[in-house]
């Protein structure tokens, strides 16, 4: 019995350490210097961390609702939402660009990891922001539902591409996500937790259907798209491609939550 108990307290003290390596890793939230930290499995946790940040947003977004008109909320949640994360997604958006943007295919890996940002990569940003700021801007009631469901799916994208594809520099940051999520299968549970989350908010009449429905399809065939479009173009997948993957499919929900939201 006391062995027993002594390998469910080690599994749990395992699974907090990885909960807090995954919030260190993915946003910029501070944690208590003695808890425990392990990064070698985060990449299975990100949804989870995506939910946890929506959550944020959605309370970030009613505070600034008692006040403030729709276009300078929106505008602030999603610069609060950039401040999370550090920017990590959105600087891997923008150097993905910067690198998709040179002819050489040769070199456009060497221009991904250079710091300094170029003009297509400033272009991406803007429009980045832009199109998430309008499309919640244009949202007159279920704002929680497109944060939640947009930070939850752009990070189930960034999974999707991590088991599908190869990853293109074994000495970069990201390469450790790859033994976490070896193959598609590792994320099907997190594509059946986001569905199963999808499919009771609508049993429990808190969302349409075709919302919850829209949220879904886009979420996975964005996730599938951005992923194999990027692969074709570099071969492969990097730590800056997996946060573009973050931010375009944020970007597919949210715009296509507008459309039925508005």
């Amino acid at each position: 019995m006391g062995l027993w108990i002594q390998a469910v307290c080690q599994a749990i003290h395992r699974q907090w350490a990885l909960l807090n390596g995954a919030f260190l890793f993915y946003s910029c939230l501070p944690l208590p210097p003695a808890w425990p930290v392990a990064f070698d499995k985060i990449a299975w946790l990100a949804p989870g961390v995506g939910l946890a940040l929506g959550g944020l947003l959605t309370g970030v977004d009613g505070l600034l609702g008692l006040g403030l008109p729709p276009l300078l909320r929106s505008t602030l949640v999603v610069l609060v939402g950039v401040w999370l994360t550090g920017g990590l997604h959105l600087d891997g958006a923008m150097d993905t660009a910067d690198g998709l943007a040179v002819q050489d295919p040769g070199r456009r890996l060497g221009v991904m990891a250079d710091s300094r940002s170029g003009a297509f990569g400033v272009m991406v940003a803007i429009a980045i922001v832009l199109l998430k700021t309008t499309a919640l801007a244009a949202m007159t009631h279920h704002r929680w539902f497109a944060l939640l469901s947009a930070a939850a799916w752009g990070r189930w994208g960034q999974q999707w591409a991590i088991g599908s594809y190869a990853y293109l520099k074994p000495e970069g940051k990201g390469a450790f996500h790859k033994q976490a999520l070896p193959s598609r299968w590792h994320t099907l549970p997190w594509l059946m937790g986001l569905m199963g989350w999808t499919a009771l908010t609508v049993a429990l009449g808190w969302l349409p259907w075709w919302a919850g429905l829209t949220a879904v399809a886009l979420g996975v065939i964005s996730s599938w798209w951005v992923a194999h479009w990027l692969n074709q173009r570099l071969g492969g997948h990097t730590g800056d491609t997996y946060g573009a993957l973050v931010e375009w499919v944020e970007v597919a929900v949210l715009v296509g939550l507008a459309g039925v939201l508005a």
